[in-house]
């Protein structure tokens, strides 16, 4: 339905559109908070080409040749302005809307990346000046040199790529699908700068290449406005999908950038590392309703040591731009240095700081979905996160609080359009500046110094027997951009282990522990050289992460942004010693750089990726019926990294919900049942909110028990352990509950494990491994006499990576247990031996878990 002309642009001929009747209705239909801003707001706009029409910049004139070029508005396809209360472009339309956009504009260039989980087309829109996108291959080779400075010779050379090159933005926008928003808003965003012509317009055009992503996860935008549009007019209306809305990752799908286990993170680390390189990565996010109206930087400490500080700073420049332009269009309640930090790794702002690149986020108080929410002061004056006490308290970071009242889904969307014009003109004015930034960081890091006893390198030596996850690991950090060589000839090499270890009582620091005598390096083996543009990348995934010790006032733990470790070779298992230094030259060496993880399952005689299918052989013993159980509730992404892990080993299983459980004893259809962890062990003063473990019956409970005592393997992970050892009364007990975060308090942190190597389910696990906490349990038994430890928190030098208050609280206790039952056995994992999917690791004890079972 055509609720509006389409405006037609005259070929050759730029007129200023100033603010046609959709945008300028779009803009000043809701105020957000006062009768004053309706006024205030629109003058703004009106005198200075507004700063929503601003950035009406990136795109106009289409392709086609005719006299005339029609622009066709999102209204005019939708018939409805995107952020309309009430209103939702699912992803048909979205991508209809921008593949009309591509026909009719020559300013825009729509271009599939890859496909989701479930199938759907990932799309990018590449926006700028018609002679751009008509030679956007010659940019990304420019782009490719800059990223790469081993590729420069001269200072002329290098100057001439900054003179020639554009600076590439990318905007991305609801990967979390309940923060709905800015799917909505980037249509309006493109048809803005589609069909402006005002000199900020232009130069925007002519400065910068915008990458527009509508959504890295097309899946949950329809999974959200699926639900959307049937709970509207009832009571779940606002309410988010009982369902994850990734298929395996749901929230967690933005916490696998540096894993790359999803297809679209791959679909997408691949269009930034190894095809565009953009200087800016701009993420779009939306928050809670009751605190700050809309966060920008500069982050909350503490920092990652290795982000340049250049970056840190270019971040703050962008944030403050984008605080003082939303602010000076009437907006309150704009947040800067709070909650969010830059310390860990793996989200889709904070990956490109290891490649180089500027990440940005914001984050706008949410509606319901599209519907609008009221707000009352009683409300802001509860909420309060690190660096901000109160929602309704003025400070120098937060100074103007807003008042309370009717929030809608065209205040953020408003906010979010001015925020995406402060990223476009900076882009644009120190277009030169950035991209020479951009290319010294690089070359800093190919520095051929390094300090007395450095690391030069890491070492995968041939031989360690875990090939499957030798290949995941290297594969991974391929797709990302980083340089993996095989020795085709042996080399000479002193290596040590690097390690963390304890200096004071709550000191630490990492050590590399060597003989300092030369070894053969056989063939076969793996090397990742340090001398190359992506070093901060590697030294932030392979040396382990040491999080200060951060105290609130009230002497508690002050909770992390999300994890505090991650270090990719304990979770991998993967033995990765450093390299001091090489005895043959580099004209001696001989190297075969790797292309992809088919290279070096070609090397280990590993089965190959053919397709989208993995080629991982199955673990399990033929004839074991396996079911995981998915709660109907709600979504679980513990429950979804499960199903992934299966499926990509490709073990066969059931999903069952509490319906199943509650009816019958589901022995005659299972022979081993998996409750993923349902709740995560908050600290008693956290303000997460304490949820319900699930919603199995008591009848259901019985009906597992009968499962067990008929023979079953009944496999708990983390979370799932307490309400079972309660229901049963079984012999274990948490010795971490009721602890406040004063005296224990452990993130999302990698400990080690003393392993009873004996017991079959920790069948080829070495004695030393690394599991992955994350505020989850410790047990101590109340029986010995009735439980089988498999696995014990180590007796010293627990944590191996991350942040551990409280050590003496968690050492020598029980983290795998086995219980035996009538016939069968229950399993007992005190932490996520799959955590996000990335504890390849400790995945052996999973299938040796479900490998006891008898079918």
């Amino acid at each position: 339905m055509h609720v509006s002309e389409p405006r037609a642009v005259a070929t050759g001929s730029y007129q200023a559109p100033g603010i046609n009747q959709d945008s300028f209705r779009s803009v000043c239909k809701s105020p957000p908070g006062s009768g004053r801003y309706r006024s205030r707001f629109c003058n703004l706009l009106l005198s200075t080409i507004s700063l929503v029409v601003l950035i009406s910049a990136v795109y106009a004139q289409p392709k086609r040749e005719s006299t005339t070029r029609i622009i066709p508005s999102p209204r005019s396809v939708l018939g409805f302005n995107p952020g309309d209360d009430r209103t939702i472009a699912d992803w048909k339309q979205i991508t209809d809307y921008f593949a009309r956009l591509d026909k009719a504009s020559d300013r825009v260039a729509v271009q599939t990346i890859g496909t989701s989980t479930l199938g759907r087309t990932m799309i990018a829109a590449f926006i700028s000046a018609p002679e751009n996108i008509r030679s956007l291959e010659k940019y990304k080779a420019i782009q490719a040199r800059l990223a790469d400075p081993r590729n420069v010779v001269t200072n002329a050379e290098r100057d001439q790529l900054v003179r020639d090159g554009k600076t590439v933005v990318v905007i991305s926008c609801s990967i979390h699908s309940t923060e709905i928003v800015a799917s909505q808003m980037e249509m309006q965003l493109a048809y803005n700068l589609a069909s402006a012509s005002d000199p900020d317009t232009l130069s925007i055009l002519r400065n910068t290449i915008l990458i527009l992503i509508p959504s890295p996860n097309p899946d949950g935008v329809d999974i959200v406005a699926n639900w959307y549009r049937k709970s509207l007019g009832t009571p779940n209306e606002g309410r988010e999908p009982p369902e994850l809305y990734h298929h395996y990752a749901g929230h967690d799908d933005n916490r696998d950038w540096f894993m790359l286990d999803l297809k679209e993170t791959k679909a997408i680390t691949h269009l930034f590392w190894k095809e565009w390189f953009p200087e800016i990565v701009y993420d779009i996010h939306q928050q809670g309703s009751n605190g700050s109206r809309f966060f920008v930087p500069p982050f909350y400490d503490p920092p990652n040591p290795h982000i340049a500080p250049l970056l840190l700073r270019e971040v703050g420049l962008i944030g403050h731009k984008m605080a003082a332009d939303v602010t000076a269009a009437g907006f309150k309640g704009i947040l800067t240095n709070a909650l969010y930090d830059t310390w860990w790794h793996g989200g889709f702002r904070t990956a490109p700081y290891f490649h180089n690149s500027i990440g940005i986020l914001t984050e706008a108080s949410s509606a319901r979905i599209m519907t609008p929410s009221s707000v009352t002061r009683e409300q802001l004056g509860r909420s309060g996160t690190r660096g901000m006490r109160s929602a309704m308290e003025a400070t120098t970071n937060f100074p103007d609080p807003w008042p309370g009242g009717t929030w809608h889904p065209h205040d953020i969307m408003q906010m979010e359009l001015i925020a995406c014009h402060s990223v476009l003109s900076l882009a644009a004015n120190y277009r030169a500046d950035y991209l020479r930034n951009f290319f010294e960081l690089g070359k800093a890091n190919l520095s051929g110094a390094f300090a007395a006893g450095a690391p030069i390198a890491y070492l995968i030596p041939a031989g360690q027997g875990r090939d499957e996850n030798v290949a995941k690991m290297i594969g991974t950090l391929v797709e990302q951009g980083v340089e993996v060589y095989r020795l085709d000839r042996e080399v000479h090499a002193v290596s040590g282990d690097q390690s963390m270890r304890r200096t004071a009582a709550s000191n630490r620091t990492i050590v590399v522990s060597s003989d300092r005598k030369e070894k053969e390096v056989p063939a076969g083996s793996y090397i990742i050289f340090l001398n190359q543009p992506y070093r901060q990348n590697v030294l932030a995934l392979f040396e382990p992460q040491i999080y200060p010790d951060r105290t609130t006032a009230t002497g508690e733990a002050e909770r992390p942004y999300d994890v505090a470790g991650w270090t990719l070779p304990l979770t991998m298992g993967v033995a990765t010693p450093v390299v001091l230094s090489i005895r043959e030259a580099k004209n001696d060496r001989k190297l075969t750089m790797i292309k992809s993880e088919n290279d070096v399952r070609r090397d280990l005689g590993l089965p190959l990726w053919t397709g989208d299918k993995s080629p991982i052989a199955n673990p399990i013993k033929p004839g074991i019926r396996i079911g995981i159980y998915q709660s109907s509730r709600a979504g679980n992404m513990d429950e979804g990294w499960t199903r992934y892990v299966f499926d990509t080993f490709n073990v066969p299983y059931q999903s069952l919900n509490e319906t199943a459980l509650n009816d019958a004893n589901p022995r005659g259809k299972f022979d081993a049942i998996v409750l993923p962890s349902e709740q995560a062990r908050p600290p008693i003063d956290s303000d997460v909110p304490i949820t319900e473990t699930g919603r199995i019956s008591d009848q259901g409970y019985a009906n597992l028990a009968h499962f067990v005592n008929d023979g079953g393997t009944l496999v708990c992970f983390d979370g799932s352990c307490g309400q079972l050892i309660r229901q049963w009364k079984l012999p274990l007990r948490n010795a971490l509950e009721g602890l406040r975060s004063s005296d224990f308090y452990c993130p999302g942190s990698i400990l080690r494990l003393d392993v009873d190597t004996t017991n079959q389910i920790a069948r080829t696990m070495s004695k030393d491994t690394d599991a992955y906490f994350i505020n989850s349990s410790a047990f101590e038994t109340t029986d010995r006499d009735k439980v089988h430890v498999i696995a014990r928190y180590a007796k010293d030098e627990v944590l191996r990576s991350g942040w551990l208050r409280g050590e003496d609280k968690i050492k020598d206790k029980i983290a795998l247990a086995e219980i035996a039952m009538g016939k069968g056995r229950i399993i007992l994992f005190a932490f996520r031996p799959q955590h996000r999917g990335q504890t390849w690791g400790t995945f052996p004890f999973i299938w040796n878990a479900v490998n006891v079972s008898r079918p």
